[in-house]
């Protein structure tokens, strides 16, 4: 599967190279007094719940400048594609994108494995792409047009490694993972090579599996203090039930794909008493936090999760990075982020040498079917 999908990358990046390499000069995607923007994220599947967030901090984000006169006196005009958490359909989407909407950026995918493979297209045909959500180490590897604003999962693996030994005092971890997912080996990967206690089990399982049993079984016998679940929150949520219901009482420990409301309304009581990594918490003092939530609130009637703040937080340095190169050719666009620092919703970001984010992480605790801020950490 992987052969085919790499195939399939490489044979539409030589597809649209031409087009789209048009698309990123100071004419593409700003006819008509508008910049055209491209949005890639799962809008419909199994990750859904991180699509319409992202979608929504976006769309916020376009309202906002689009009413304060727009980038250098045009409009923001967003194109979006629903890539349904499926990295061929993010290829398919983003080359729509560029060789047809003829956007001068994409921001977004939401998902590692879809940024993963966009990310070639992009670079090939010199468009900038920057990710809000997506963590894992090999996405800006891609090339100097890839960019991300949240931290990488080697990060984040390492914070609850070190979190898990400094702050819970745990001895022994088990970690399930899935095999199938670029996110979930990034974290599994991360967090073995850093947890200084003892690694007692370790399992996976296969993308679309619905019951770990087995691997379950194997972890209980082993009695660990923490249960690190490198994994989205459908799937964290299932496990919980399923590891409670068998004994299993771990202190369950992930990255940021457990923020969601769908955690609890799936793993109810479960999933009470777990710590993750995030990029923010919604009760943070903080200026920038409490107007990014009074305005997300007015507008949509809802609190944002951190998919909405991150997705905001890329759009907004993308925004910001057009206005101050004063054009929307694309060399010019990608030297202006790779300058940029600035304070944002999810705090103050700059870019290193590999265009990721230079960033501390939060630990979320969920107490109650609630999300609470607990610490600040780095690594």
């Amino acid at each position: 599967m992987k052969k085919q999908i790499a195939a399939s990358v490489l044979a539409l990046a030589m597809t649209v190279s031409c087009a789209g390499c048009q698309g990123g000069n100071s004419a593409g995607g700003a006819s008509g007094g508008t910049i055209k923007i491209g949005f890639v994220g799962p809008l419909t599947g199994g990750n859904s719940s991180y699509g319409q967030s992202s979608k929504k901090g976006l769309e916020l984000l376009e309202d906002q400048i689009n009413k304060a006169g727009g980038i250098n006196g045009k409009k923001i005009d967003l194109v979006e594609v629903d890539d349904e958490g499926k990295p061929a359909t993010s290829v398919t989407g983003g080359t729509k994108l560029i060789s047809s909407d003829k956007v001068v950026a994409i921001v977004g995918p939401v998902t590692s494995g879809c940024a993963n493979s966009l990310a070639p297209i992009c670079q090939a045909n010199n468009i900038p792409m920057i990710t809000g959500t997506g963590t894992n180490a090999n996405i800006t590897k891609a090339g100097d047009c890839i960019f991300r604003t949240c931290f990488i999962d080697p990060f984040q693996g390492k914070v609850m490694a070190k979190f898990a030994s400094e702050d819970l005092k745990a001895k022994t971890a088990a970690i399930l993972y899935n095999n199938g997912d670029d996110y979930s080996k990034g974290l599994f990967s991360a967090f073995k090579a850093n947890f200084t206690g003892s690694i007692v089990e370790t399992e996976n399982y296969n993308a679309g599996d619905k019951d770990f049993n087995a691997q379950l079984t194997k972890i209980a016998a082993k009695k660990p203090d923490v249960l690190y679940l490198p994994e989205y929150y459908g799937d964290v949520a299932v496990i919980a039930r399923e590891a409670r219901n068998m004994g299993i009482t771990a202190t369950f420990l992930g990255g940021d794909g457990f923020d969601s409301p769908e955690l609890f309304s799936v793993g109810g009581d479960s999933v009470n008493g777990a710590y993750f990594s995030n990029h923010y918490a919604s009760d943070d003092t903080s200026p920038e936090v409490v107007q990014f939530i009074k305005d997300y609130k007015a507008k949509y009637n809802s609190s944002p999760d951190a998919f909405a703040a991150l997705t905001y937080d890329a759009g907004k340095v993308l925004c910001d990075s057009i206005k101050k190169a004063g054009s929307t050719d694309a060399t010019a666009i990608k030297n202006a982020l790779k300058s940029y620092s600035g304070t944002v919703v999810c705090g103050k970001i700059s870019f290193d040498n590999d265009r990721n984010a230079v960033k501390s992480a939060v630990i979320i605790k969920t107490v109650d079917g609630k999300e609470t801020f607990f610490k600040k950490i780095s690594a």
